[in-house]
């Protein structure tokens, strides 16, 4: 083997060593941990956001009036409206709230993020030739929401040389879609703060 052969592959080796020593190694964690990589809003947020929520809901007068009657009202989320300077994924939010919700028992959804699609199946089953018409779903049987369910995300930011201090505050309200009327609404608050490292936030 040559000289510069030999350099070649050494070199070779020393990098593949290299690449070897630098690869990540990942393993599981508990999603229910707590998250404290920094002071924006992380998964703990939106689960302890979405869990108030949901307790506040099911434990309200209104809920156990309606559960006392054997009746499962039916929603319809609106959605959460961010209003902080962060990007968050507010749906993921909903999305967790209605989920519990439903998983009680208590309450039906109607998903009016579907409704597009749930429009085009049913023009194929009922306007292509192709569907059998006695098996078709007919236009015109869908149950509507009896009530909405809706919300915003608000923050404060404040920050000096040393501390950064971040507050949220999430409000969520349920009206009668056929009253206009306010049956439920509540809010939870959040607070977060960091000391200044030597590497910055």
């Amino acid at each position: 083997m040559s000289k510069k052969t030999s350099l070649l592959v050494t070199s070779a080796v020393i990098a593949a060593l290299g690449l070897t020593g630098c690869a990540e190694k990942v393993s599981y964690g508990d999603a229910q941990a707590v998250e404290t990589v920094n002071v924006n809003f992380g998964s703990t947020d939106l689960q302890k956001i979405a869990n108030n929520m949901t307790d506040s809901l099911l434990a309200s007068g209104f809920t156990q009036k309606l559960s006392a009657q054997g009746k499962t009202p039916v929603i319809y989320v609106e959605g959460i409206k961010n209003k902080t300077s962060e990007h968050i994924d507010t749906e993921s939010i909903t999305n967790s709230i209605s989920t519990k919700l439903l998983q009680s028992g208590k309450f039906q959804f109607v998903d009016m993020t579907r409704v597009n699609a749930v429009r085009k199946q049913l023009n194929y089953q009922n306007q292509s030739g192709m569907v059998d018409p006695d098996k078709a779903v007919r236009f015109g049987h869908q149950v509507g929401a009896q009530y909405m369910l809706y919300g915003n995300l608000s923050s404060i930011v404040k920050s000096n040389s040393s501390t950064k201090d971040v507050y949220y505050k999430m409000t969520m309200r349920l009206m009668d879609l056929k009253t206009g009327l306010l049956v439920w609404a509540d809010e939870t608050q959040i607070r977060k703060d960091a000391k200044r490292s030597l590497f910055g936030w």
